[in-house]
């Protein structure tokens, strides 16, 4: 799977911004939670605890009963909160009808965004997810740390990021060699 690397985020998250101020914050939110699509629209303003240093996100109703706290970065959690604008009931993200948003409806937000940023790439909530753990694994973080981000039961299924990871990395390695081969 083709991953999102950091440049590619920030436009992604640039052009949701651009299309409305929600938008951009719920594929921020996506983003830096690693939430699964199907946590990400269960997320009730009950579940920010924006007080705590760090701050976090308590996912609920996750896979394979994975619920736990995943920090985020203060500045997210300032946003939230002006966002939230003392709300402190119902779903962290209401659609225009006042409920929920349904998985669906997240899809098809990011893959429209994607489109709207120039990314090339099929970009759905799960990659997002698969993009943040490896940009965390390429930034250094140890691989029971993101074990614990992304909520994962198994070390085997953060390998695979691991993996994708090295690959990255060697592909990154051997472009100044490239130049030389002239």
């Amino acid at each position: 799977m083709d991953r999102l690397d950091r440049e590619e985020i920030e436009r992604l998250i640039e052009a949701a911004y651009r299309r409305t101020s929600g938008y951009g914050l719920m594929v921020k939110t996506l983003f830096y939670t690693g939430a699964r699509v199907s946590e990400f629209v269960n997320i009730r303003v009950t579940d920010l605890h924006l007080a705590l240093d760090p701050p976090q996100v308590y996912i609920a109703h996750a896979k394979g009963g994975s619920d736990g706290y995943v920090p985020i970065l203060p500045a997210l959690a300032q946003e939230l909160r002006t966002q939230l604008a003392g709300r402190r009931t119902e779903y962290l993200f209401k659609s225009n009808r006042h409920d929920q948003y349904t998985a669906r409806a997240i899809q098809l937000i990011v893959k429209d965004t994607a489109r709207r940023a120039g990314i090339d790439k099929t970009v759905t909530p799960h990659r997002l997810r698969a993009s943040v753990a490896t940009i965390l694994l390429d930034a250094g973080m140890p691989l029971d740390q993101v074990q614990k981000f992304m909520r994962h039961k198994r070390i085997a299924t953060t390998q695979t990021y691991a993996q994708t990871s090295d690959r990255s990395m060697a592909r990154v390695i051997s472009r100044p060699w490239r130049a030389d081969r002239s």
